[in-house]
């Protein structure tokens, strides 16, 4: 047998399941898309997820402690008042790409 650069070398344990829920599973796959890929698509979305998660609380612990330190604050009324702006700019923009 031959390797390729391509070839997967290691395995994530296999998980038992319910057989509804694995019928389910199997209902919702793309065509020609194996259960195997599916997992491997989740498992990488799950891991990705949780990157993004620890990084936002990362950022968010980073700024609280800069805040303390220099006591420069932004007042939560401010805060929400830009992001309602922004949340009615993408709105708007959504609209008018329905036109």
């Amino acid at each position: 047998m031959r390797y390729t650069d391509a070839m997967k070398t290691a395995t994530i344990p296999s998980v038992r399941v319910e057989e509804d829920f694995r019928a389910e599973v199997e209902a919702v796959l793309a065509d020609g898309e194996t259960l195997s890929e599916f997992v491997e698509a989740a498992v990488r979305a799950g891991v990705e997820r949780r990157r993004l998660q620890s990084e936002f609380i990362a950022r968010g612990l980073r700024s609280r402690d800069d805040a303390r330190r220099t006591g420069a604050y932004v007042e939560a009324d401010v805060v929400v008042a830009k992001l309602q702006r922004k949340l009615d700019t993408a709105r708007q923009s959504v609209a008018k790409k329905r036109k």
